[in-house]
């Protein structure tokens, strides 16, 4: 009913830049909000970022003052500025789409993320 598709993972070096894309579609109408989750082999997925139907972000304290979500004029796409990347942040990283109608949310195939030091 959702699909996401997500672009833009890669290697960087340490304190460079990146800019992760998902773009949503399908039975997008009940979308309450659009997010970026990562997960680390050995560890559990976490939270990074998301932003509601109104535009209101949330960040991980891991990331805050570095990464910025926002979404398209198109309510259907976000994005992920990755600036100032550290080692730690290498990871998959996963668009979501969630609704209050879901059980659980929709992920994308995930996009690797690789901070060399």
């Amino acid at each position: 009913q959702v699909q996401l598709v997500e672009s833009g993972g890669g290697l960087v070096q340490a304190g460079g830049s990146l800019r992760l894309s998902c773009a949503a579609s399908g039975s997008i109408f009940n979308i309450d909000a659009m997010g970026w989750y990562r997960q680390a082999p050995g560890k559990q997925r976490e939270l990074v970022a998301d932003i509601t139907r109104v535009g209101s972000p949330n960040y991980a304290d891991s990331v805050k003052g570095r990464f910025t979500i926002s979404r398209g004029n198109a309510k259907n796409t976000v994005y992920l500025q990755m600036n100032s990347l550290k080692p730690e942040d290498t990871a998959v990283y996963y668009c979501s789409a969630n609704s209050t109608y879901w059980p659980v949310p929709y992920w994308g195939q995930g996009t690797q993320v690789t901070v060399s030091s």
